[in-house]
Protein backbone atom coordinates (compact mmCIF):
# COMPACT_ATOMS: atom_id res chain seq x y z
CA UNK A 1 0.00 0.00 0.00
CA UNK A 2 0.73 3.71 -0.79
CA UNK A 3 1.85 6.02 1.77
CA UNK A 4 -0.76 9.00 1.26
CA UNK A 5 -4.21 8.27 2.49
CA UNK A 6 -7.39 10.14 1.08
CA UNK A 7 -8.79 10.37 4.99
CA UNK A 8 -6.19 13.45 6.46
CA UNK A 9 -7.12 16.97 6.86
CA UNK A 10 -5.13 17.81 3.51
CA UNK A 11 -7.23 15.80 1.20
CA UNK A 12 -9.14 17.66 -1.27
CA UNK A 13 -11.97 16.27 -2.72
CA UNK A 14 -13.84 17.78 -5.77
CA UNK A 15 -17.36 16.59 -6.19
CA UNK A 16 -19.29 17.84 -9.28
CA UNK A 17 -23.05 19.15 -9.45
CA UNK A 18 -22.59 19.53 -5.46
CA UNK A 19 -25.13 22.33 -4.57
CA UNK A 20 -28.42 20.10 -4.12
CA UNK A 21 -29.43 16.84 -3.62
CA UNK A 22 -26.27 13.65 -3.75
CA UNK A 23 -24.21 16.28 -4.31
CA UNK A 24 -24.80 18.64 -1.59
CA UNK A 25 -24.61 15.37 0.75
CA UNK A 26 -21.90 14.20 -0.69
CA UNK A 27 -20.37 18.07 0.47
CA UNK A 28 -21.55 17.52 4.09
CA UNK A 29 -20.28 14.17 4.90
CA UNK A 30 -16.60 14.72 3.65
CA UNK A 31 -16.76 18.04 5.27
CA UNK A 32 -17.76 16.34 8.13
CA UNK A 33 -14.80 14.18 7.81
CA UNK A 34 -12.17 16.42 7.60
CA UNK A 35 -12.14 16.31 4.26
CA UNK A 36 -11.12 20.47 2.22
CA UNK A 37 -14.35 20.46 -0.63
CA UNK A 38 -14.44 21.77 -3.93
CA UNK A 39 -18.27 22.31 -4.65
CA UNK A 40 -18.46 22.77 -8.07
CA UNK A 41 -22.16 23.79 -9.72
CA UNK A 42 -23.61 25.17 -12.85
CA UNK A 43 -26.66 27.68 -11.96
CA UNK A 44 -27.55 27.18 -8.73
CA UNK A 45 -25.27 29.75 -7.25
CA UNK A 46 -27.03 30.64 -4.38
CA UNK A 47 -27.34 27.20 -3.18
CA UNK A 48 -23.73 26.58 -3.72
CA UNK A 49 -22.73 29.46 -1.85
CA UNK A 50 -25.15 28.83 0.93
CA UNK A 51 -23.76 25.59 1.85
CA UNK A 52 -20.07 26.87 1.63
CA UNK A 53 -20.60 29.91 3.94
CA UNK A 54 -22.66 27.34 6.83
CA UNK A 55 -19.52 25.02 6.41
CA UNK A 56 -17.24 27.55 6.02
CA UNK A 57 -18.63 28.89 9.34
CA UNK A 58 -18.06 25.75 11.30
CA UNK A 59 -13.97 25.48 9.43
CA UNK A 60 -12.42 28.29 8.04
CA UNK A 61 -11.73 27.81 4.08
CA UNK A 62 -12.05 24.48 3.75
CA UNK A 63 -15.12 24.89 1.41
CA UNK A 64 -14.61 26.87 -2.17
CA UNK A 65 -17.52 27.07 -4.78
CA UNK A 66 -16.20 26.81 -8.59
CA UNK A 67 -18.64 27.39 -11.42
CA UNK A 68 -18.34 25.38 -14.78
CA UNK A 69 -20.81 24.41 -17.60
CA UNK A 70 -19.66 20.74 -18.31
CA UNK A 71 -21.20 20.80 -21.58
CA UNK A 72 -18.37 23.19 -23.03
CA UNK A 73 -14.89 21.34 -23.06
CA UNK A 74 -13.05 24.20 -22.22
CA UNK A 75 -14.92 24.98 -19.48
CA UNK A 76 -14.38 21.15 -18.03
CA UNK A 77 -10.70 22.06 -18.95
CA UNK A 78 -10.50 25.56 -16.89
CA UNK A 79 -12.07 23.65 -13.66
CA UNK A 80 -9.58 20.94 -13.58
CA UNK A 81 -6.88 23.68 -13.74
CA UNK A 82 -8.96 26.18 -11.65
CA UNK A 83 -9.66 22.78 -9.21
CA UNK A 84 -6.15 21.99 -8.47
CA UNK A 85 -5.06 25.96 -8.05
CA UNK A 86 -6.94 26.50 -5.21
CA UNK A 87 -5.56 23.87 -2.77
CA UNK A 88 -2.16 22.79 -4.86
CA UNK A 89 -3.75 19.15 -4.97
CA UNK A 90 -7.01 16.78 -5.65
CA UNK A 91 -6.56 13.70 -4.10
CA UNK A 92 -10.29 12.51 -4.77
CA UNK A 93 -12.64 13.54 -7.73
CA UNK A 94 -16.89 12.63 -7.64
CA UNK A 95 -18.24 12.51 -10.77
CA UNK A 96 -21.86 13.47 -9.85
CA UNK A 97 -23.24 16.74 -11.82
CA UNK A 98 -25.43 14.79 -14.26
CA UNK A 99 -28.68 15.62 -16.73
CA UNK A 100 -31.77 13.82 -16.51
CA UNK A 101 -34.99 13.57 -18.66
CA UNK A 102 -37.01 11.62 -20.12
CA UNK A 103 -37.35 10.95 -24.11
CA UNK A 104 -39.61 9.18 -25.58
CA UNK A 105 -38.00 7.54 -29.27
CA UNK A 106 -40.44 9.54 -31.10
CA UNK A 107 -38.97 12.36 -29.67
CA UNK A 108 -35.65 11.79 -29.72
CA UNK A 109 -33.11 14.33 -31.70
CA UNK A 110 -29.79 14.74 -31.58
CA UNK A 111 -29.62 17.83 -29.30
CA UNK A 112 -31.35 15.50 -26.54
CA UNK A 113 -29.19 13.37 -27.73
CA UNK A 114 -25.93 14.68 -26.99
CA UNK A 115 -27.07 17.07 -24.22
CA UNK A 116 -27.63 13.55 -22.20
CA UNK A 117 -24.56 11.93 -23.08
CA UNK A 118 -22.38 14.73 -23.43
CA UNK A 119 -23.53 15.42 -19.24
CA UNK A 120 -23.47 12.05 -18.11
CA UNK A 121 -20.67 10.44 -19.84
CA UNK A 122 -18.30 12.96 -22.03
CA UNK A 123 -17.99 15.33 -18.63
CA UNK A 124 -16.63 12.87 -16.41
CA UNK A 125 -14.87 11.58 -18.90
CA UNK A 126 -13.10 14.79 -19.86
CA UNK A 127 -12.66 16.08 -16.33
CA UNK A 128 -10.72 12.86 -15.78
CA UNK A 129 -8.48 13.19 -18.41
CA UNK A 130 -7.69 16.59 -17.18
CA UNK A 131 -7.30 15.91 -13.71
CA UNK A 132 -5.63 11.92 -13.79
CA UNK A 133 -2.06 13.22 -13.86
CA UNK A 134 -2.72 15.00 -10.29
CA UNK A 135 -4.56 12.06 -9.08
CA UNK A 136 -1.80 9.31 -10.04
CA UNK A 137 0.73 11.65 -7.83
CA UNK A 138 -1.66 11.78 -5.21
CA UNK A 139 -2.64 8.06 -5.53
CA UNK A 140 -6.14 9.74 -5.11
CA UNK A 141 -9.48 8.11 -6.40
CA UNK A 142 -12.57 8.73 -8.24
CA UNK A 143 -15.77 7.63 -7.46
CA UNK A 144 -18.46 7.89 -10.38
CA UNK A 145 -22.35 8.51 -9.78
CA UNK A 146 -24.44 5.95 -12.27
CA UNK A 147 -27.68 5.09 -11.77
CA UNK A 148 -29.42 1.74 -11.16
CA UNK A 149 -31.59 1.96 -14.60
CA UNK A 150 -27.82 1.44 -16.55
CA UNK A 151 -27.67 -1.61 -15.77
CA UNK A 152 -31.44 -2.72 -16.68
CA UNK A 153 -32.83 0.61 -18.76
CA UNK A 154 -36.07 2.07 -18.29
CA UNK A 155 -38.32 2.73 -20.79
CA UNK A 156 -38.56 6.91 -22.64
CA UNK A 157 -34.89 6.89 -21.07
CA UNK A 158 -32.94 5.52 -23.49
CA UNK A 159 -30.53 8.55 -24.45
CA UNK A 160 -29.67 9.03 -20.38
CA UNK A 161 -29.70 5.45 -19.69
CA UNK A 162 -26.86 4.69 -22.21
CA UNK A 163 -25.14 6.87 -20.78
CA UNK A 164 -24.71 6.22 -17.64
CA UNK A 165 -24.01 2.80 -19.24
CA UNK A 166 -21.07 4.31 -20.87
CA UNK A 167 -20.02 5.87 -17.05
CA UNK A 168 -20.32 2.30 -15.93
CA UNK A 169 -18.19 1.03 -18.76
CA UNK A 170 -15.44 3.92 -18.05
CA UNK A 171 -15.31 2.96 -14.86
CA UNK A 172 -14.28 -0.48 -15.24
CA UNK A 173 -11.45 0.93 -18.22
CA UNK A 174 -9.91 3.72 -16.05
CA UNK A 175 -9.96 1.41 -13.35
CA UNK A 176 -7.01 -0.77 -15.45
CA UNK A 177 -5.48 2.56 -17.12
CA UNK A 178 -4.77 4.65 -13.83
CA UNK A 179 -3.69 1.23 -11.96
CA UNK A 180 -2.00 0.82 -9.61
CA UNK A 181 -1.96 4.67 -8.50
CA UNK A 182 -5.53 5.47 -8.77
CA UNK A 183 -8.74 3.60 -7.98
CA UNK A 184 -11.66 4.15 -9.76
CA UNK A 185 -14.77 2.90 -8.69
CA UNK A 186 -18.96 3.66 -9.19
CA UNK A 187 -22.12 4.07 -7.42
CA UNK A 188 -25.31 2.90 -8.81
CA UNK A 189 -28.66 4.85 -6.97
CA UNK A 190 -31.65 3.37 -6.80
CA UNK A 191 -34.59 5.35 -5.80
CA UNK A 192 -33.54 8.06 -3.93
CA UNK A 193 -35.11 11.59 -4.61
CA UNK A 194 -37.89 11.76 -6.83
CA UNK A 195 -36.98 13.94 -10.17
CA UNK A 196 -37.37 17.63 -10.76
CA UNK A 197 -37.93 17.47 -14.08
CA UNK A 198 -41.60 18.79 -15.34
CA UNK A 199 -44.42 16.35 -14.77
CA UNK A 200 -42.08 14.27 -12.07
CA UNK A 201 -43.36 11.05 -11.50
CA UNK A 202 -46.80 10.73 -10.40
CA UNK A 203 -47.59 8.61 -6.84
CA UNK A 204 -48.81 5.74 -8.16
CA UNK A 205 -45.48 5.18 -10.21
CA UNK A 206 -43.28 6.07 -6.73
CA UNK A 207 -45.70 3.27 -5.24
CA UNK A 208 -45.14 1.07 -7.69
CA UNK A 209 -41.09 1.78 -7.79
CA UNK A 210 -40.83 1.96 -3.71
CA UNK A 211 -42.28 -1.45 -4.10
CA UNK A 212 -39.87 -3.05 -6.13
CA UNK A 213 -37.27 -3.01 -3.56
CA UNK A 214 -36.66 -5.20 -1.46
CA UNK A 215 -35.93 -2.57 1.57
CA UNK A 216 -39.81 -1.08 0.44
CA UNK A 217 -38.88 1.65 1.27
CA UNK A 218 -36.43 4.89 -0.77
CA UNK A 219 -32.83 5.55 0.05
CA UNK A 220 -31.59 8.88 1.36
CA UNK A 221 -29.07 10.92 -0.12
CA UNK A 222 -26.69 10.64 3.24
CA UNK A 223 -26.84 6.66 2.08
CA UNK A 224 -25.20 7.34 -1.44
CA UNK A 225 -23.06 9.89 0.24
CA UNK A 226 -21.61 7.43 2.78
CA UNK A 227 -20.99 4.68 0.02
CA UNK A 228 -18.97 7.46 -1.54
CA UNK A 229 -17.10 7.70 1.70
CA UNK A 230 -16.48 4.26 2.20
CA UNK A 231 -14.92 4.18 -1.58
CA UNK A 232 -12.61 6.66 -0.58
CA UNK A 233 -11.58 5.85 2.89
CA UNK A 234 -12.19 2.66 3.53
CA UNK A 235 -11.50 0.60 0.08
CA UNK A 236 -8.12 0.55 -0.48
CA UNK A 237 -8.37 -2.93 -2.24
CA UNK A 238 -11.41 -2.03 -4.33
CA UNK A 239 -11.67 -1.17 -7.57
CA UNK A 240 -13.16 -1.16 -11.01
CA UNK A 241 -16.42 -1.70 -9.31
CA UNK A 242 -19.46 -0.37 -9.28
CA UNK A 243 -21.97 -0.87 -6.12
CA UNK A 244 -25.47 -0.52 -6.63
CA UNK A 245 -27.09 0.94 -3.28
CA UNK A 246 -30.77 0.34 -4.83
CA UNK A 247 -31.84 -0.82 -1.67
CA UNK A 248 -32.41 -4.66 -3.33
CA UNK A 249 -34.42 -3.35 -6.61
CA UNK A 250 -31.49 -5.14 -8.70
CA UNK A 251 -30.88 -8.33 -7.10
CA UNK A 252 -31.38 -10.65 -10.00
CA UNK A 253 -29.39 -8.28 -12.06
Amino acid sequence: MTEHTVNDEHSVVLITGAAVRIGAACVRLFHAQGYRVLLHYRRSRIAAEQLADELNSKRSDSVRCLQADLLDLKQIEHLAANSIAQWGSIDVLINNASGFFPVPLAELTNEKWQQLNDSNAKAPLFLCKHLHHMLRRQHGCIVNILDSTALHGVAVFAPYTMAKAALANMTHTLARELAPEVRVNGIAPGVILWPEYNGGVSAEEQQIRVASTALQRMGTPEEIAHAALFLVRDASYITGQVIKVDGGATIAL
